[in-house]
């Protein structure tokens, strides 16, 4: 069952996290006054609602199995996946404001609870802390791979908020510019690779993950807007479904489905060790025919 993989998942990478949501040892002429003390608890309390709340944990997930369906069993893996799942956190608080969002995983949003300002420091904080728990696990390969995902996000985040400022109606090309930064790469192909760039793939094995990535990733995005389409339309922005139905994206969908399994079932053999092989292929399929 996909929900056991998920959860099993969430077990393994929540106590990593908790583990990085407190104050370092600061130097001695920095240490915190005891008379801030319910300041300092205030700042964790707000900075710890998101991760608590916990999501999926779809961007973890991937990176565990394409990692153990290659055949790695490393510590490095949790502390990679906490990274990845670290991450989604500031991101959805950024998000969540920008769009003006009122709920997030069915309760109020960070913003609604303690304002903007306060939510974009946690939103500030977590990101640091992500990058701390990145440099632990001590791979310029994975920070380079970090680094690359995370900056198209926030591109295609900010053309996305640029088009949506103009109530630009996007072209399916435009629309897949977008998609392909905050989806295709940031939820799917990223975390795959970063699951194999940590097992040690090599450069032809990268190239094929990533462009089923591509692949699936679309699906993904896609699948999303169906789910989200009254909240997309009441936050203004411009997808494929809203401009051009549910029927037309379904058929999109399909067409990338069918490219994403082709490339699964001649290119990514090296995807062999089980269990994580069959938990993947579980997960692949979630991916497309989720309902939430």
């Amino acid at each position: 069952m996909i929900e056991d993989t998920l959860e099993k998942t969430k077990k393994l990478v929540w106590p990593e996290i908790e583990k990085y949501l407190k104050d370092p040892l600061y130097p001695r002429q920095f240490l915190v006054p005891f008379k801030f003390k319910k300041e300092v608890l205030e700042f964790w309390k707000i900075n710890k609602i998101y991760p608590e709340r916990m999501g999926k944990y779809l961007r973890p997930t991937l990176v565990r199995l394409v990692a153990s369906a290659m055949g790695l069993q490393s510590k490095k893996i949790i502390k990679l996946a906490s990274a990845i799942q670290l991450s989604e956190e500031w991101i959805l608080i950024h998000d969540d404001i920008e769009d003006n969002s009122e709920k997030r995983r069915d309760a109020p949003t960070l913003h609604k609870l303690f304002g903007n300002e306060l939510a974009l420091n946690a939103g500030d904080s977590l990101h640091i802390i992500m990058w701390k728990i990145v440099s632990d696990i001590n791979s310029q390969d994975i920070t380079n791979e970090f680094y690359k995902i995370l900056l198209r996000t926030t591109l295609g985040q900010g053309v996305e908020q640029i088009w949506t400022n103009l109530k630009k109606k996007v072209t399916d090309h435009e629309y897949f510019f977008v998609a392909d930064s905050k989806s295709a790469y940031y939820s799917i192909a990223g975390p795959m690779r970063l699951g194999a760039i940590i097992s040690g793939a090599n450069n032809k094995q990268l190239d094929k993950l990533t462009e089923f990535g591509l692949y699936l990733g679309r699906c993904f995005q896609l699948v999303d807007d169906i789910l989200d389409l009254k909240q997309d339309k009441k936050e203004g922005k411009s997808t494929l479904v809203i401009n051009k139905g549910v029927s037309y994206t379904k058929k999109l969908i399909e067409e990338y489905r069918e490219k994403a399994l082709n490339i699964l079932s001649n290119d990514l053999k090296f995807l062999s060790h089980e269990p994580a092989k069959k938990e993947l292929q579980e997960l692949l399929n979630f991916i497309i025919d989720r309902k939430y």
